[in-house]
């Protein structure tokens, strides 16, 4: 989607970005958190954890802006987000 106002100091205003950690083991694969991400970050991985599900997964990590949506509603508190410093998201595109 193009919009066609902007903010006067776009050009100043750095977003905020996050790395999202996922307990593996406590997903029960409910969903939530893929349906509600803002930027489509999370996916089911194809392997299973320990209670059979299938878990979810960060699987475009540089395009999380740290909103804690998904942490806010795991029911099973699986998910944490925490937020990156200037430096660690130079250093996280390098290496994806």
């Amino acid at each position: 989607m193009k919009y066609w106002r902007k903010t006067l100091d776009q050009d100043q205003v750095k977003p905020i970005r996050g790395r999202v950690e996922v307990l593996k083991d406590r997903c029960k694969q409910c969903r939530f958190c893929i349906d509600f991400c803002p930027k489509q970050v999370l996916e089911e991985s194809t392997e299973f954890n320990r209670k059979g599900y299938h878990p979810v997964y960060a699987a475009l990590p540089n395009e999380c802006v740290n909103c804690g949506l998904c942490e806010l509603i795991c029911p099973e508190f699986a998910i944490s987000v925490v937020p990156l410093e200037e430096e660690e998201v130079k250093e996280e595109a390098r290496y994806v």
